[in-house]
């Protein structure tokens, strides 16, 4: 099935909302042009169309291979891996020391759609080599970054993340792995996880697993006690030859709802004593190095929401305009099929908007030569994670489930695409962190940062965006009621700051999931209106130089590509603020109930 994607709007994102080209501006990026993106975007669009999005299907339905001692992923897996790895699509966004293209992670992000949105199975393969190989990077010594890194950016290897134990999911301090000192300074790994993605595969000659775990005598029960270490599948030698096997096995593969190309294998280590590991940076510092890993996994968690929401939206829309259904009809123009697409063309560009910005407020936070601009966005990078990543993969199956309703029992059927879309994308809420846990996050550990200082911020620049445009006649209703839902959300966060000064954590912990959401859609609801300013500005634009009827603009706007385009961002972001956007009203009305039922009722 034909990979889907909206170019348009990517460009547009990009380009005249974000203006990428300010990125040219930090001294990582000065070497770069707007061309060199361009290229690089295009290069991104073609792989995943052409070498990528054939293995969607074919890998769902034949899964991975596992004869009791190897894992064998889909036919065509392994070639297109080598071929991802030499076009330097893994370190993307990685400095070049060790093979990286050094491009920004706003680039990086909407090649990360293409790749995702063509079959995510696949994708977590490189996606988590370069996570893992970043952290190797980062916080490695020179001796693990030399012999690592490299091969692992170029495809030689792969590597993987390794938290989960069947004891221990999201509660990783209660994790049983241990790691026992040895005379030459490594270490014998000894214990078990699951749920490890990659974590056993054809694709390269070999694996470098990240294990959390705990060193003989350090606190245990907390995540205080943790260290992080490099143990690879297969020994590795001093000259960085591979040698024999370093006692990790594969005890079984999980079979799965979805993702079922991706190898997802429970793993034992050290089963005969044999397993060797490699400390990574100081003793008892694995979660906060780890958490790197995590929060870049937790921005491609939102990433697959609305890779694979964005493709079900176009085929939905694609589909929509083809069936035929009663009077010659096409189903388009049925109102309730309007409406669900609607839905699914307003969250999918809001979302993508809330992710490429975040990867922009990251850019901005790493490379700004200004410290107090670097903090400025690091702050607001912080503050979204846990959006992007519970609220994109939410609403991208939200997404997904709206595109099957608008194919009906066609969508259900695997000979179209959808029904494999909202299996894959399920996952994304579950994984790296509940999408609770990020909300939990979000209201612990997001909104009191800085002393509440970054969240004032962000209300700042929003409220900002009220009163620069509040004049704008054909937003001015859309605009007033953005700033009525952007103060409840100050108001709910201050009295859940006073809840919590009492003493009162549960309340605010049982309205966490509530809070991110609303929180969301009124992040949203902004992208989506300063899209709408901007698309109102240039389209006015247009009408000026080619209509000189202004009761022609409506014949002129459905008959010309690119001022439709920019109608339909008006009516976008009109259709959001009047129809997802007073739930924020509901919760609040929900949250000051002060109803304590759910804590108080014996279950």
């Amino acid at each position: 099935m034909e990979y889907l994607v909206n170019r348009r709007d990517i460009d547009f994102i990009l380009k005249e909302q974000i203006h990428y080209e300010k990125l040219f501006e930090l001294p990582e990026f000065k070497e770069f042009t707007t061309e060199m993106f361009d290229m690089v975007l295009d290069q991104s669009f073609k792989f995943a169309q052409q070498e990528i999005a054939p293995l969607n299907a074919s890998g769902d339905k034949e899964g991975c291979l596992f004869d009791g001692k190897t894992v064998k992923a889909p036919k065509g897996y392994k070639e297109a891996y080598q071929h991802f790895a030499e076009n330097g699509f893994i370190g993307m966004d990685v400095p070049a020391t060790y093979g990286g293209q050094g491009l920004p992670l706003t680039v990086a992000m909407p090649a990360s759609e293409f790749f995702s949105g063509a079959s995510v199975s696949f994708m977590m393969y490189p996606g988590l080599t370069r996570g893992a190989a970043h952290l190797i990077e980062t916080c490695g010594s020179e001796a693990l970054k030399n012999i690592y890194v490299q091969k692992m950016y170029s495809g030689v290897w792969a590597g993987t993340m390794c938290l989960t134990e069947p004891q221990a999911g999201s509660a990783v301090g209660d994790l049983k792995t241990t790691a026992v000192p040895q005379p030459d300074g490594s270490y014998k790994i000894k214990g078990g996880k699951m749920f490890i993605s990659s974590g056993d595969h054809d694709l390269t000659e070999n694996i470098i697993h990240l294990v959390l775990a705990r060193i003989q005598g350090d606190p245990e029960n907390s995540t205080k006690g943790i260290s992080l270490f490099v143990v690879p599948k297969l020994k590795v030698k001093k000259d960085g030859s591979v040698g024999e096997s370093n006692d990790v096995k594969t005890v079984n593969i999980e079979h799965k709802m979805g993702i079922k190309g991706q190898a997802t294998c429970t793993l034992s280590f050290g089963d005969n004593d044999q397993c060797v590991g490699h400390l990574v940076g100081e003793p008892r510092s694995g979660m906060k190095q780890m958490f790197q890993m995590m929060n870049e996994a937790r921005l491609l968690c939102g990433m697959q929401g609305l890779s694979i929401s964005g493709t079900a939206f176009e085929h939905a829309l694609q589909y929509a305009k083809e069936r035929v259904q009663g009077q010659g009809k096409t189903i388009v123009a049925f109102p309730d099929v309007r409406r669900m697409l609607m839905l699914q063309k307003a969250y999918v560009e809001g979302i993508r908007s809330l992710l490429y910005h975040t990867g922009y407020y990251i850019d901005m936070g790493k490379g700004h030569p200004n410290p107090e601009t670097k903090a400025y966005y690091q702050g607001f990078a912080d503050l979204l994670t846990p959006m992007c990543k519970a609220y994109g993969s939410d609403m991208g199956f939200k997404v997904t489930e709206l595109a099957m309703q608008t194919y009906g029992g066609y969508g259900y059927i695997s000979e179209y695409p959808i029904e494999q879309y909202m299996r894959d994308v399920k996952i994304s809420s579950i994984y790296e962190g509940t999408n609770g846990i990020q909300a939990l996050d979000l209201l612990g550990r997001k909104l009191p940062q800085n002393g509440g200082q970054v969240v004032q911020q962000f209300y700042a620049m929003l409220d900002e965006f009220v009163t620069k445009n509040q004049n704008e006649p054909a937003l001015k209703v859309e605009l007033g009621e953005f700033k009525k839902a952007l103060d409840l959300i100050a108001q709910v966060a201050m009295s859940f700051m006073e809840m919590t000064g009492k003493g009162d954590f549960n309340y605010p912990m049982l309205s966490a999931t509530p809070f991110l959401n609303m929180f969301s859609n009124v992040v949203v609801a902004y992208y989506l209106l300063d899209q709408a300013v901007i698309a109102h500005v240039k389209l006015a634009k247009l009408l000026e130089e080619k209509v000189d009827d202004p009761s022609q603009h409506k014949g002129f706007i459905k008959g010309n590509d690119e001022a439709a385009y920019l109608d339909g961002k008006i009516k976008t972001a009109r259709f959001f603020v009047h129809q997802v956007l007073p739930t924020v009203r509901a919760t609040v009305k929900s949250i000051n109930s002060g109803d304590r039922s759910a804590l108080e009722i014996i279950l």
